[in-house]
C-alpha cells in the first residue's frame, strides 16, 4: 500500500458541496491500495502512520506522533498514486488494486484506524472530491508497504 501524509492545521474534505470528512490538526492521509496488498499491508502502514514522529515536541524538534498529540487523521482514498508514467505522458493505474479490492482494502484500513485512533475522518471511496488543507510546516511524507 502506499501512503502520502500531509501534516496539517486542517483538513477537510468536500463531495457535491458537503463536508464528508473534517480535521483539525493531524494528518492528511491519502492512500492507495495496490494490486497484491492485503491486510497486512494495511496493519503495517496504519501502524507506521499512528507512531511517525512529525510533530514538534516542546523544544521545536520532530518528536511526538499522531497519537502522542492526540491528532486527527483524514483518510482520502487515491488510487493515482499507483500511477506509472515510465511509458509516456499518459499515465497507467494498472498498478492500482481493482475497484473492489481497493474498496475492501480502504474500508478494512478505516475501521482499523478506527479501533485504533480516536479522531478518524473519511472522504468517499470513489468519490469525485475536493480537499481542502493547510499543509503544517509544510511536512509531506511518502509511505510505501509492499507485500512480503
Amino acid at each position: 500500500m502506499k501512503a502520502v501524509l500531509q501534516r496539517v492545521s486542517q483538513a477537510r474534505v468536500v463531495i457535491e458541496g458537503q463536508t464528508a470528512g473534517e480535521i483539525g490538526a493531524g494528518l492528511l492521509v491519502l492512500l492507495c491500495a495496490e494490486r497484491g496488498d492485503a491486510e497486512a499491508q494495511a496493519d503495517k502502514l496504519l501502524a507506521k502512520i499512528l507512531k511517525l514522529r512529525i510533530f514538534s515536541d516542546e523544544a521545536g524538534k520532530m518528536n511526538r506522533s499522531v497519537q502522542d498529540t492526540g491528532g486527527g487523521l483524514l483518510v482520502v482514498s487515491k488510487f493515482t498514486l499507483a500511477a506509472d508514467v515510465t511509458g509516456g505522458n499518459r499515465p497507467s493505474f494498472t498498478g492500482a488494486a481493482a475497484p473492489d479490492e481497493g474498496r475492501r482494502l480502504y474500508d478494512y484500513f478505516v475501521a482499523q484506524a478506527r479501533a485504533a485512533h480516536a479522531r478518524v475522518a473519511t472522504g468517499e471511496f470513489a468519490a469525485d472530491m475536493q480537499v481542502h488543507l493547510v499543509n503544517d510546516g509544510p511536512v509531506t511524507i511518502p509511505l510505501r508497504i509492499g507485500p512480503d
